[in-house]
C-alpha cells in the first residue's frame, strides 16, 4: 500500500532546487558506496580518490542546503515547509554517510591485503546493502512510497546482523584476534553499520513526511515487526485503501 503522493506541482524555483538537491545527494552517496566497494574488492587507488570526491560533493551540498533553506522556508506553505525541513534532515544524514564511507574506504586501503576473505565478503555484502538502501530511499522520497521506506528498515536489520557476525569472529575467539587488522575490520564494519542507521533515519523521516506521524509514536506492540505495525496503522487511517 502506497501512501498518497504529497508532491507540490507548483513549487517555487528555489524550493524545487532544494528538493532536487536532496535527490542528487542520494545519488552521490550511493556513488560513494559503489566506489568504496570497488576499493575493497579490487584495491583500486582511484576508487578511494572517487570516494573522497563524493564526500566533498556531499559537504558542498550540505552547505548549500544550509545557506538556502532559511530564506526559502519563509515563503512557502506549512506543507511545503515540512517538505523542506525533511530535505534538511535527509541532507544531514547523507553528509554523515559520506564521512562514514570515506572512513571505511581509507581503512580498506590500509589493510585490505592483510584481512581474511570472509571479512572482505561480509563487508562487501554490507556495502551492497547500503547501495540498495540509498537507491530505494531515492525512489521512496520521490514518490512518498511508504512500502519502499519500510524495506529500508528490513535491510538495516541485515546490515546489523552482518556487523555482529564480524564482531563475534574478531572478539569471541582469541585466535580470531589479529591485532591492527582486527581493529581496522571492526572499525569498517561499525562505519557501514552506522551509515545504515542514517539511511534508516531517512526512511523514518519520509514516513513522517508522508503521513504526518512518526513511526516511533505509533508503534508500541512487540508482537509484530515494526514495518507491519505501521502498515496496519496506515490501513486503519485509510480504510478505503486497505484492500
Amino acid at each position: 500500500m502506497n501512501s498518497p503522493a504529497v508532491l507540490f506541482p507548483q513549487l517555487s524555483s528555489e524550493q524545487a532546487h532544494l528538493v532536487a538537491l536532496t535527490m542528487r545527494a542520494c545519488a552521490v552517496a550511493k556513488e560513494s558506496v559503489t566506489h568504496a566497494i570497488d576499493s575493497l574488492i579490487n584495491g583500486a587507488q582511484m576508487a578511494l580518490v572517487a570516494v573522497r570526491k563524493c564526500e566533498e560533493q556531499l559537504d558542498s551540498m550540505d552547505r548549500e542546503m544550509d545557506e538556502s533553506l532559511s530564506n526559502t522556508i519563509t515563503h512557502v506553505t506549512p506543507a511545503e515547509a515540512s517538505e523542506l525541513l525533511a530535505c534538511m534532515k535527509l541532507m544531514l544524514d547523507l553528509e554523515r554517510i559520506g564521512d562514514l564511507v570515506v572512513s571505511c574506504a581509507e581503512r580498506s586501503a590500509i589493510v585490505r591485503n592483510r584481512i581474511d576473505m570472509d571479512d572482505i565478503e561480509q563487508l562487501t555484502k554490507m556495502g551492497c546493502l547500503l547501495e540498495n538502501m540509498l537507491d530505494t530511499m531515492a525512489r521512496a522520497f520521490e514518490k512518498r512510497d511508504i512500502e519502499q521506506a519500510l524495506r529500508i528498515l528490513r535491510s538495516d536489520s541485515e546490515i546489523d546482523r552482518l556487523r555482529n557476525l564480524i564482531v563475534v569472529r574478531h572478539t569471541e575467539n582469541i585466535e580470531g584476534l589479529k591485532g591492527p587488522e582486527s581493529l581496522h575490520v571492526l572499525s569498517m564494519a561499525n562505519a557501514l553499520e552506522r551509515a545504515g542507521d542514517h539511511i534508516k533515519n531517512m526512511a523514518e523521516e519520509l514516513c513522517h513526511l508522508a503521513t504526518g506521524h512518526t513511526m516511533r509514536h505509533w508503534i508500541r506492540s512487540k508482537d509484530k515487526p515494526i514495518e507491519q505495525l505501521f502498515l496496519d496503522w496506515l490501513a486503519r487511517q485509510n480504510p478505503s485503501q486497505a484492500g
